[in-house]
């Protein structure tokens, strides 16, 4: 392979990003080595199986990724901003909404969420950590691994270049001959693995580490919707690895799975694909629920509404979601009466998310209602995805889907899914949690900034799509004359894009503001919520609890509290014991990263020869008898006197 084959050339904005990649690695290496940080790193961070610390580094890596997908779409909206712009060709943009689409699924809301469910989920049921810490961090680092992987594709031979979709026979060699399509197939398998164990990790810790008494039907919301996004994590997943594998050896050994000429079939690809795909939609909207449930309970100083309904209306939407795969494909050639049942189950969907909605309503009813910005971000999420949802029912109807299907009325349809229902919730999430990770709160004045700039952009730059989506325009379109006469709705829409970027910067700016010079003074329950992961310390201790909480209903916490027996009994604290640190996930990853590498340019022996390194480090796993250290009854007496006072 030729240098100028191995790195992208050609391209200006690409070359840019060259240098600004090399110097920002080489500034972060120089500042750690001044810093003399590197062993801290190392011993805290890098190898920790801490599900607090690994949840953070999940939030970290997600708003990194937030960036890049976010910088894809300002440049897919400067390109349509005006008629026949040449800011990007072709090529260059089919790369970009192809990336933006799995950045932004992949590799901003699945470790954004899976990081805030790492962080306070052990914490809700009274657990010391997750059921197997050390597979928590092995799921962490296959995940940033794949992250890394696919991310340097755009610098390094290529970015994918079919869709976030992948669509066959557009995503096979016999179109897509370079190499991008290979880093989709081989990052994704890698971060699916990842995610896969932890769905598994999830399920077994809600199943079996809950607090005695914690029963399934006190379990806290946000605890059940992690419960039933884990368990379609477990049938879903699979799928998606499977269909890559197939791509895979598509691709790169000549199978023709999905090639018609050969005896394959392009269609099986789309329904692996979305059997995937759509139940995801759900896994990264369920926690979401969960968040607004707990948020606005806590807001709104009143039980939820409607507990058993609430998780009845869960348990079916996963349930249907695993049933509605092909309505995004009506128009590709099933018959009438196949598109009538999965209409019908597509619309069924509405029923329990509806539900959700009235009893989100219903808890703010005749509640005292606090304006906080977790609150807000809760209030702005119910009408917007109710635009979504409404948008989806259209979308439903198989008849009026030949109208829609294919347009930018279904690109405004799902950002008005996806963004109220996982990127508000996740801002909101991060308001009313922040406490249990760092110890003190957001400011909630430049978060107000943060909120009105982002809801404000939000809307104007995805209203005008479903107004040139319904006048024709198909999304993917890179360019348009201006006889169609969308430069109006497509202009307003990048200026939006740019009220949107003012947002996301306005967050960051908070993240700093906070981080110098907001009040560590702010005891454990600054919200006076009503769940357990608040009888901790902010930021929380290692260990979590000193004492295993013991429950007899819903919200123990609050009913602790208001009754006056959430005081810690001296005599009650023992030595408690926690798993130690490891460095073989961190190591592992790296190795499957390389072979990643080597099989994506089709270097099979180096890929083979490294994959040494993988085996090893499931040998040593095997081998590994640390069992653990206990911190002593004394030292946890003293964590406690410091943010308890007396004991």
């Amino acid at each position: 392979m030729k240098l100028d084959e191995f790195f992208v050339t050609g391209d200006p904005i690409i070359f840019l990003s060259q240098i600004a990649i090399g110097l920002t690695m080489i500034g972060l290496v120089a500042l750690i080595s001044y810093l003399k940080k590197w062993k801290y790193l190392w011993q805290e961070w890098f190898t920790t199986v801490d599900h607090k610390k690994i949840g953070i580094m999940y939030i970290i890596a997600g708003v990194l990724m937030f960036f890049r997908g976010g910088v894809d779409g300002l440049m897919m909206r400067a390109q349509t901003s005006r008629p026949g712009l040449e800011l990007l060709d072709g090529q260059h943009y089919d790369e970009i909404f192809t990336t933006h689409g799995v950045v932004m699924i992949l590799f901003m809301a699945m470790p954004m969420l899976i990081g805030i469910m790492n962080v306070v989920l052990p914490l809700q049921i009274g657990a010391r950590d997750v059921a197997f810490p050390k597979l928590n961090a092995l799921s962490f680092w296959l995940f940033f691994g794949a992250a890394l992987l696919f991310n340097v594709s755009f610098v390094i031979g290529g970015s994918p270049d079919a869709g976030w979709t992948n669509y066959f026979p557009l995503a096979g060699v016999e179109f897509s001959p370079d190499i991008g399509n290979n880093f989709y197939a081989i990052a994704l398998q890698i971060a699916g693995i990842g995610t896969l164990a932890t769905g598994i990790n999830f399920i077994v810790t809600i199943l079996k580490m809950r607090a005695p008494g914690m029963t399934l039907m006190k379990m806290p919301m946000f605890t059940w919707t992690s419960l039933v996004t884990s368990v379609l994590i477990v049938a879903a997943f699979p799928i998606l690895t499977i269909a890559l594998l197939m791509m895979t050896l598509d691709r790169m050994f000549g199978a023709h799975f999905f090639t018609v000429a050969a005896g394959g079939d392009p269609m099986l690809w789309l329904n692996l694909f979305w059997l995937w795909g759509h139940p995801e939609v759900y896994i990264v909207v369920l926690p979401a629920f969960g968040m607004y449930s707990e948020i606005i309970a806590t807001f709104s100083r009143k039980n939820l509404f409607g507990y058993k309904t609430m998780v009845i209306s869960i348990v079916a939407i996963a349930f249907l979601s695993m049933l509605v795969w092909v309505h995004h494909f009506y128009t590709m050639g099933n018959s009438a009466a196949v598109n009538s049942v999965f209409s019908v189950t597509t619309m069924m969907i509405a029923i329990p998310t509806g539900v959700k909605i009235f009893n989100w309503l219903f808890t703010m009813r005749k509640g005292r209602i606090q304006f906080t910005n977790a609150m807000m971000w809760s209030l702005a999420f119910i009408p917007c995805f109710t635009i979504g949802g409404v948008t989806g029912v259209m979308l439903a109807m198989a008849a009026a889907d030949y109208q829609y299907h294919n347009t930018m009325f279904l690109v405004a349809h799902f950002h008005y899914v996806l963004i109220p229902g996982v990127v508000f919730a996740v801002f909101g999430a991060l308001y009313y949690w922040w406490p249990k990770m760092f110890g003190f709160t957001l400011n909630e004045r430049i978060g107000k900034w943060h909120f009105w700039l982002f809801v404000i952009g939000f809307n104007m730059t995805f209203m005008p799509m479903f107004f040139v989506g319904l006048d024709g325009m198909s999304r993917r379109m890179y360019t348009y004359s201006e006889s169609t006469g969308w430069a109006p709705y497509l202009g307003f829409s990048a200026i939006g894009s740019l009220v949107l970027a003012a947002g996301f910067a306005a967050l960051v700016y908070n993240i700093y503001w906070s981080f110098r010079y907001a009040s560590r003074d702010i005891g454990g329950d600054p919200w006076d919520a009503r769940t357990l992961e608040w009888d901790t310390a902010s930021p929380v201790q290692e260990y979590n609890f000193a004492v295993t909480p013991e429950v007899t209903e819903l919200d123990q916490f609050w009913k602790n509290k208001k009754e006056g027996k959430n005081k810690l009994k001296k005599e009650e604290i023992k030595d408690i014991h926690m798993p130690s640190n490891s460095g073989i996930p961190i190591i592992m990853s790296v190795a499957f990263g390389i072979v990643g590498f080597f099989l994506i340019f089709e270097w099979f022996t180096l890929a083979a020869i490294f994959s040494i390194a993988i085996i090893a480090g499931l040998i040593a796993s095997s081998f590994d008898y640390d069992d653990g250290y206990h911190i002593p009854a004394k030292k946890v007496l003293e964590t406690e006197r410091k943010w308890r006072g007396d004991l």
